[in-house]
């Protein structure tokens, strides 16, 4: 991560785009639990992160940020070097989006066989069944595993945008993300003109994924996204969402190939001489890899000659950190802290290299 006070935070982003080192860290659209949320901005931002997603919530916005602060306070005395602070972006989405609603169980149905439980990832099911909404991420993990389709349904997390976002931007977030993974297509645009409206000095991002788009839907959601945006526009291209708890191939296979589709459509030509594709000069969209995640996305990226500007890991990212997240006496066992911020720094170093000089 550049520390060149020179240029401006616009200027920043572009410059990690060009070198392909933008690291994000996803908290989780539906995370509410705010200390959870602070522990992982500082763990992440001593480890390099150049993006924080965080819900968008103006408390967990301020959250994260003092997490950011945190770890600007007890980096000089865990011995790491700190850039530029990381950008803070709020994620919102539209009704059917699985990444902004909250399971709710009914009891009256439920036959209490407790499948649910250890199958959440962030233990958002405790013994009582009463879902945390707080912690409840949307996964879809529970209703997968219930053995009655009428137990389990779930809400969407309504919110007044066009309030709430300028009041995360002045809580401290830069950047707003959207996720749009519906079919719903001028709701959809309506939305976006809306959050570039809101966000107009910074990056913008629209998530995308292929569970309910074609290949060809896909491409013409990003080419209204991108005159709407211009060059503020980030695309998330997501493969398989909230898939990210397994360290293989084939986990981030999805993330990969949904990648490639974008670059083959916007960033890529055909050389005629030998009637091959090759990449542009400049990328015409930035893209961030994301959906199934892991240490070996970029691996796989490089093996299939697959380009990105970023990478946004989430589920795997706050997995393999859970434990020092978790420590009741977090703040004061900086020893605790400098071994979450190893684990951190390997994964961060694996996607998109050292980014701390």
């Amino acid at each position: 991560m550049s520390s060149n006070l020179g240029i401006n935070r616009m200027d920043q982003m572009r410059e990690l785009f060009l070198e392909g080192n933008y690291f994000k860290l996803v908290c989780g659209a539906g995370n509410e639990d705010a200390e959870e949320v602070r522990r992982l901005a500082a763990i992440y931002t001593l480890a390099g992160a150049s993006g924080l997603d965080v819900s968008a919530t103006p408390q967990i916005v301020k959250a994260c940020r003092e997490g950011v602060d945190f770890a600007f306070s007890c980096a000089e005395e865990l011995d790491i070097q700190l850039g530029y602070r990381p950008y803070i972006k709020v994620s919102v989405g539209m009704p059917g989006d699985h990444h902004v609603r909250k399971s709710v169980i009914n009891l009256d149905t439920c036959i209490k066989c407790d499948l649910c439980i250890p199958v959440c990832p962030t233990d958002a099911i405790p013994k009582s069944l009463v879902v945390i909404k707080d912690k409840c991420i949307g996964c879809g993990n529970c209703s997968a595993i219930c053995p009655k389709p009428d137990i389990i349904h779930y809400e969407h997390n309504q919110m007044s945008l066009r309030k709430l976002l300028p009041e995360c931007l002045q809580a401290g977030a830069e950047q707003i993300e959207l996720h749009a993974a519906v079919l719903e297509d001028e709701s959809i645009m309506d939305e976006w003109k809306m959050v570039s409206e809101v966000c107009q000095d910074g990056h913008i991002s629209m998530c995308l994924d292929r569970l309910h788009l074609s290949n060809f839907a896909f491409e013409n959601r990003i080419e209204k996204a991108k005159k709407i945006a211009k060059d503020r526009l980030i695309i998330q291209s997501d493969g398989y969402p909230m898939s990210g708890g397994e360290d293989d191939y084939n986990t981030t296979l999805q993330a990969v190939a949904t990648a490639d589709i974008l670059n083959k459509k916007f960033n890529m030509i055909i050389r005629k001489r030998t009637n091959t594709l090759i990449y542009k000069k400049s990328n015409e969209v930035n893209q961030l890899i994301s959906g199934g995640t892991n240490s070996l996305t970029a691996v796989l990226s490089k093996q299939s000659g697959v380009k990105f500007q970023g990478v946004s890991i989430g589920t795997f990212a706050r997995q393999i950190v859970q434990e020092i997240v978790n420590d009741d006496d977090f703040y004061s066992n900086k020893k605790f802290i400098k071994k979450g911020y190893l684990i951190a720094k390997d994964l961060v170093i694996a996607n998109v290299g050292e980014i701390n000089e």
